[in-house]
């Protein structure tokens, strides 16, 4: 994509690519919604600090690129965001599905991508999945994802998007041996981690929805 988008605009569009599927009743999102799924702490690699100046900005840059819409609902007084992926790009759902984790997480191998897409789309099994990379990587006119080449010691291939352009190859400093075991560890929490998100994901939107029927209820007593 050029020009290449900023880590602060890949930031903004992951999150609201998971946030469309995994909070629906709470999409698209206001400023500070945004900034919070921006902010996460989970399913995030590197975690973030951004102010919401830096959100603004980003969400402007990515609307003259016509990658992001700002929305104000009828009846509203609150700006929301909401992304134009799907329309621009022309993306189903399972090309953004695996797009997002990559841009909300970094690098990962098809196994990885296989555990963390579970909560945004399903895919029969790993092959399923790798063929929607290959695709991505056949993309024309430009690739939207890369194969990564294999450092010393590793045994998988990785998968990196090309939003913010080429990505940078570094070794870790870490023995081989040490990768593999905290990529074993990581591999064997992730359902773990999945069902966790599902949950917190099922729990935030019964609280927006107790908040909805709240607002509606002090509304008639007024």
């Amino acid at each position: 994509m050029q020009p290449p988008l900023t880590d602060v605009e890949v930031r903004i569009l992951g999150s609201l690519l998971e946030k469309e599927v995994t909070t629906p009743d709470n999409y698209p999102l206001s400023l500070n919604a945004l900034a919070a799924a921006c902010n996460q702490t989970t399913n995030r690699e590197p975690v973030m600090r951004l102010a919401e100046d830096a959100v603004v900005e980003g969400a402007v840059a990515l609307r003259r690129r016509y990658l992001l819409r700002q929305i104000q609902p009828a009846g509203s007084r609150v700006t929301k965001y909401e992304h134009l992926l799907a329309q621009e790009l022309r993306l189903g759902t399972r090309e953004l599905a695996v797009l997002g984790v990559l841009m909300l997480r970094g690098p990962q191998t098809p196994g990885e991508l296989y555990a963390r897409t579970a909560r945004l789309e399903s895919f029969a099994d790993l092959a399923d999945l790798e063929g929607v990379l290959e695709s991505l990587i056949a993309r024309e006119p430009e690739a939207l994802v890369a194969r990564l080449p294999r450092r010393a010691g590793q045994k998988e291939v990785r998968y990196a998007h090309l939003l913010s352009g080429e990505p940078a190859q570094t070794e870790e400093s870490a023995p081989s041996d040490e990768r593999e075991v905290r990529a074993h560890r990581s591999d064997a929490g992730d359902d773990r981690v999945a069902a966790l998100e599902r949950t917190v994901d099922a729990l935030q939107a019964e609280l927006a929805a107790l908040r909805t029927e709240f607002e509606a209820f002090r509304a008639l007593l007024q």
